[in-house]
């Protein structure tokens, strides 16, 4: 990762954001006392005072957010150094997060799980924990990128090799909200897991406000990058379903992914006028529909910015800039079409079928008592529609102006104001060119205009294979086997001799080698060796990813001397495990968020409502919206033959255990 010291204008504002959540969480904690003691006292003089208390409290919380909401639209910070003349975009800041120390759980863990030496692995540990930290300041480039991407994929890894699906070890992980910055805490590896996947998508958004948007290949990048955020945030949407962090909401997600998408086709536009808007017909009616577009797609996000539960978290400064966007880019379509009418009078040798067939394209109905052709034709009624569209151009640009102006952190982002204010201007001057004495018979209102877009622009999915990462605890031995799930025997030494030359057995499988067609007769079994055992190590030297033909060589080495054999036997689970249909809850850790501190009086007194004995499915279903995380357990059959499946790191990533 980069230098946490280095005093960069980003690592600044990550600064900042992290001091203001020590500040956010400290508010909280008041408040939350504050309620309990007003609900617990009977005495009024104690009730007002508390109540007092409170209504500062919440002040200085309303201060903090609006704090952290100007943090959020800093984007000066990270747009690209080089002089521009374009709209700032907006980026997502990382996800603060608290150390973890993963040491003592693991070690634990291995010894008590694994039955092995754990300071054997405490390299393993060190590594897991400094690629942890180096995540907390990536470098705001590909390389950044592909290190969240490595502990994403990592954490897989340790999610099979450390959290069993009936317990926690004791692990606990805190992350702060980006816009509310109230903490979060779980002891579910999968909120880390949320949270990385969350980062990697606001890093992809720093990445394309940094690209050079006065170059085609700085555009490209950028669009590039904003639909790869869309795709890594509607795949957080998907995956992790029951976040318990505001902006991890499927909610506030789907606001993100339109918002990154609206950036990206505001890219595409301007990638489309980099090289210069030619004053041709069809090449401005062409301008008009996607200037458009981007037009409606901004009005589309400052809607659902505007709906609720987003719009109480949801930085106030970004739906009004979303607006602001949406009728700036709607005064440039109105100001193309203008252009279009007031400039191009039909020549003898222009193809009027054809201008006739690209105007009426643009229109969803025309005025009353006009035609596409007749307009094209007829030099007043086309000065007079062009001049309808140029004030319609003008209140869109005055409205712009206005929002902005109304907006405390828009205001003061000088290159937005010089936008508005130039395009204003322009389509002003546009307009008194074309003044004449009997503009106050023209009563024509310019209709609406219809956005279409050559581009098509699609999320990215997250492409997790492209990264290869090392199991950093390779050596306890294949995941297939030697996971959290499954439980063995401690490790048992078998003394093999050799008789006439046979084993008294055969083996089978993978890695690790599984012994069969036992003879019961055999010294080996004997000496304890059970059919279906697993070969762990033969001579004191580890065996766990050996296959069969290797594990013969060894065992057939052995002469008069008897050899060393450590076997496991792997335990039936199935008695522990309850259907896939059924929601289990018994044991699974707490959700410990500051945001519910207020309501546990609320839900123990539910809950003593109760009935004392219901049955097991229909306590799921009634408990499921009360529990801080549910988890849907695989199907097991009692008695059933344990089933070999290879693990990824994207096994807990299905629709049913990923819920949390």
């Amino acid at each position: 990762g980069c230098n946490p010291l280095a005093e960069t204008g980003r690592s600044k504002l990550q600064n900042q954001r992290a001091v203001l959540n020590q500040q956010i969480l400290r508010a909280v904690r008041m408040r939350a006392g504050a309620e309990n003691l007003l609900r617990a006292t009977t005495n009024n003089k104690v009730r007002e005072q508390v109540l007092l208390e409170l209504s500062f409290v919440n002040s200085d919380l309303q201060i903090l957010k609006e704090e952290l909401e100007g943090l959020n639209i800093s984007v000066e910070v990270y747009q690209n150094a080089e002089e521009t003349f374009s709209i700032p975009l907006v980026p997502l800041g990382l996800k603060e997060t608290k150390d973890v120390d993963f040491t003592l759980p693991l070690k634990d863990f291995i010894l008590e799980h694994y039955s092995e030496d754990s300071s054997e692995y405490e390299d393993e540990i060190a590594d897991l924990m400094d690629l942890r930290q180096a995540c907390r300041t990536p470098s705001r480039d590909e390389a950044g990128i592909e290190m969240l991407i490595s502990y994403f994929l990592q954490l897989g890894y340790v999610e099979n090799r450390f959290f069993p699906p009936t317990r926690h070890i004791g692990v606990l992980f805190t992350w702060y909200d980006c816009f509310t910055g109230v903490p979060v805490c779980q002891q579910n590896l999968l909120l880390e897991k949320a949270s990385v996947l969350f980062n990697i998508g606001a890093l992809y958004t720093q990445i394309g406000t940094r690209c050079n948007r006065q170059t085609q290949a700085g555009l490209e990048n950028a669009v590039d990058a904003f639909q790869k955020a869309a795709g890594v945030l509607s795949y957080l949407k998907e995956t992790f379903t029951h976040t318990p962090s505001y902006d991890m909401s499927p909610a506030m997600l789907n606001v993100l992914v339109k918002m990154m998408l609206a950036q990206a086709r505001e890219c595409v536009f301007e990638q489309i006028g980099l090289s210069g808007i030619r004053n041709e017909f069809f090449t401005l009616v062409k301008m008009t529909q996607e200037v458009a577009k981007v037009g409606e797609v901004y009005m589309l996000v400052n809607t659902a910015m505007n709906q609720e539960p987003v719009k109480e978290n949801i930085p106030y400064s970004w739906s009004k800039l979303a607006q602001i966007k949406s009728d700036h880019y709607k005064a440039l379509a109105h100001y193309f079409i203008a252009t279009i009418l007031c400039d191009h009078e039909l020549q003898p040798g222009d193809d009027k079928d054809q201008q006739e067939k690209a105007l009426s394209q643009v229109y969803d109905y025309m005025p009353e008592g006009l035609m596409v052709l007749a307009v094209l034709k007829d030099k007043v009624q086309r000065k007079q529609l062009g001049k309808a569209h140029l004030r319609k151009a003008i209140v869109y640009h005055e409205e712009a102006l206005r929002v902005c102006g109304l907006c405390k952190k828009l205001r003061n982002i000088e290159v937005l104001q010089e936008v508005l204010t130039a395009a204003h201007k322009r389509s002003l001057l546009k307009y008194a060119q074309q003044e004449t004495e009997d503009d106050f018979l023209s009563l024509i209102q310019a209709p609406d205009i219809l956005p279409k877009t050559e581009h098509k622009l699609e999320t990215i999915a997250p492409q997790f294979s492209k990264v290869k990462v090392k199991d950093f605890f390779h050596k306890l031995g294949p995941l297939t086997v030697f996971s959290a799930k499954q439980r063995w025997t401690a490790p048992r030494t078998i003394h093999l001799y050799h008789e006439a030359g046979e084993l008294g057995f055969s083996l089978k499988g993978g890695s690790p080698v599984q012994v069969y067609c036992l003879d019961p007769v055999c010294s080996a079994a004997s000496a304890g060796l059970k059919e279906g055992d697993y070969i762990v190590s033969v001579g004191g030297m580890d065996c766990k990813w050996l296959g069969v033909n290797e594990v013969l060589e060894k065992l057939k080495s052995v002469g008069k001397q008897p050899m060393e054999l450590d076997v496991i036997s792997c335990q039936d689970t199935a008695a522990s495990l309850h259907s896939k249909s059924a929601t289990y809850s018994m044991g699974m850790q707490k959700t410990y968020s500051l945001i519910c501190l207020a309501m546990d009086e609320d839900k123990i007194d539910q809950t003593k409502k109760a009935p004392l004995k219901l049955p097991f499915l229909s306590w799921g279903t009634k408990n499921r919206q009360k529990a801080a995380s549910t988890l849907c357990l695989p199907s097991v059959v009692a008695g059933s033959s344990q089933i070999k499946k290879k693990l990824s790191p994207f096994t807990l990533l299905n629709t049913e255990s990923s819920l949390y």
